[in-house]
């Protein structure tokens, strides 16, 4: 399947047959006696005004909905849609009462947990079925999974950290709005009843099946292939191979931008400096963005004055660079780093003259950067950076910290050291989960539990050796042998639980998945996992497993990144 014929540059398929999105389910009107209230006194509302106070209500319990700009923008859109008499009557969002709405829905989501067995079986057996018929596509003679076929049903936006269009209506999504993609003599899907489709293509240059405009950030979402097909694997896969190619020119690369920081030209000095930060700190190249479109969040290019200090000297180090701003969803990135003395005399040249809003890298975009890099090696781009590093850093880690005699859980501790390591580069981090300190209490309950075992198996096995002694009896020596086994069996699971618990502390704010999918050339990991006998699914579970298919099946113990 990796190894059939190559098409030429630009065409990704010749045949491409599927049924289209399957559509969000139409609002169901709330039973007579859920009502929405308006200053203490019950208020019937049209269908549509109901429904998006449903989106509004559903969300009490949220963060979101005690934050002002969500309210103002939820109470702007929601206005829009109701009638006129409507309009006349709810004029403020404090004097609306959505308690019994909210009420309703968490109730029907607790009746839905409580679904006696056959029924949520036969829930499943629905859900498969659409699964089945809306899932797959043909693509050139092969079955394929298509990634998510489904709209997105109607909804409030939230958006990531202080977005300034959180609470916006999301509108649904039509077949009059979504545009198909399919190849010619294949069966063009139909549209639901009563509907046509906005435009059927035959393009066969790009990998979507279906897409459409969302009203919010006027951004295209696609209906793509599962990351399992055999295109998205391809793709993976020369990602990788471009980020291995780099490691053949990178001290090249290193040695020019190094030369570079002495330029007479400004704006070479300023790209130089920029490329060292995306090289050693993993930065985000950093888009420039509309105001007002998005929250205020920047990358290495678009870096202001006031989001760096600078310390001739802090504790101990020369030339310490401290950056605190947003990166990418609003995460921040705050890390103190000693910098080289000609970036460090950079920085003081690029911030002199200049207030705190003002471009830290004025003469630089992430076009010119990436320019300059195409120019260095054919494909390369600042995530290219990004990818080599992390991987790099996986492979180096693995090396400097697995021991072959640890046990299996012992090694695995050793793979999530070496990936918290990229996950730190990369700063990929994530609030302590709200089930955190319950699951941390039930293992050391676990541990506590076991270590009573351990000691009991001990003074078990003293009394059997001391009754051996007395008697040097054959069956006496067979107890003790006994006992000696289930010492070490209940020793090795305490020392198993010990190593989860130390692994969850280290983990309970890192991220280890966005760098395993999307950083991590897989064929480190298969390696490793092949010669140091780890079994592959310890590592990767069956999504991952489909998704990287293409390595598990090349990859021999001996790889190199």
């Amino acid at each position: 399947r990796w190894e059939e014929e190559k098409k030429e540059d630009g065409i990704k398929w010749t045949q491409l047959e599927h049924r289209g999105p399957y559509f969000a389910p139409l609002y169901q009107p709330l039973p007579e006696d859920v009502q929405f209230y308006y200053d203490g006194k019950p208020l019937k509302l049209s269908l549509a005004t109901e429904e998006i106070a449903t989106f509004y209500a559903k969300m009490l319990d949220h963060e979101y909905t005690t934050k002002e700009i969500f309210q103002n923008n939820f109470f702007n859109d929601w206005r829009k849609a109701m009638t006129s008499d409507e309009q006349e009557i709810i004029k403020e969002l404090d004097k609306c009462d959505f308690r019994e709405i909210h009420k309703y829905f968490v109730d029907q989501s607790e009746a839905r947990k409580a679904l006696p067995k056959e029924q949520k079986q036969k829930l499943k057996e629905e859900a498969e079925k659409i699964q089945e018929e809306y899932g797959y596509c043909i693509l050139d003679g092969h079955r394929e999974k298509i990634g998510n076929f489904k709209t997105e049903p109607p909804g409030l936006f939230r958006g990531r950290g202080d977005h300034p269009k959180m609470g916006m209506l999301k509108k649904r999504i039509m077949p009059e709005d979504v545009i198909i993609n399919c190849s010619k003599d294949s069966k063009i899907p139909e549209p639901p009843e009563g509907h046509k489709w906005k435009e059927v293509r035959f393009d066969n240059t790009v990998t979507w099946l279906a897409s459409w405009t969302e009203n919010i950030q006027n951004t295209l979402k696609y209906i793509m292939l599962n990351p399992s097909s055999k295109l998205k694997g391809e793709k993976d896969w020369q990602k990788y191979e471009v980020a291995r190619r780099l490691k053949d020119v990178v001290h090249t690369i290193r040695a020019q931008y190094q030369a570079d920081w002495k330029s007479k030209e400004m704006k070479t000095r300023q790209r130089a400096v920029a490329l060292y930060f995306i090289d050693k700190l993993a930065l985000r190249a950093g888009n420039e963005k509309e105001e007002g479109e998005t929250a205020d969040t920047v990358g290495c290019c678009s870096l202001r004055v006031e989001h760096i200090k600078l310390h001739p000297e802090l504790d101990g180090q020369q030339h310490v660079v401290e950056f605190d701003f947003l990166g990418k969803d609003s995460i921040r990135y705050y890390n103190k780093v000693a910098v080289e003395k000609m970036v460090f005399k950079n920085l003081q040249l690029f911030m002199k003259n200049k207030d705190p809003e003002d471009d830290l890298f004025d003469r630089l975009n992430t076009n010119i950067l990436n320019r300059h890099l195409q120019s260095l090696m054919d494909g390369l781009s600042a995530k290219v950076f990004r990818t080599y590093n992390a991987s790099i850093t996986l492979q180096e880690q693995l090396k400097a910290l697995t021991n072959s005699e640890d046990n299996v859980a012992g090694k695995l501790l050793s793979y999530n050291r070496a990936n918290r390591a990229v996950a730190i580069l990369c700063n990929h981090q994530r609030s302590t989960p709200k089930t955190f300190e319950k699951s941390m209490q039930n293992l050391q309950a676990k541990i506590d539990a076991k270590k009573k075992q351990v000691e009991e198996a001990q003074q078990e096995l003293k009394k059997a050796e001391d009754e051996f002694e007395e008697t040097k009896d054959a069956k006496a020596e067979g107890l003790v042998e006994k006992k000696k086994k289930l010492l070490e069996r209940l020793e090795e699971q305490l020392a198993k639980l010990n190593v989860q618990a130390t692994d969850k502390e280290e983990n309970k704010q890192i991220a280890l998945g966005t760098s395993k999918l999307n950083y991590l050339d897989p064929r480190i990991s298969i390696a490793w996992c092949k010669k140091f006998g780890v079994p592959i699914e310890k590592i990767y579970n069956k999504t991952q497993r489909e998704k990287f298919a293409w390595a598990i099946d090349m990859t021999e113990e001996d790889f190199e990144f």
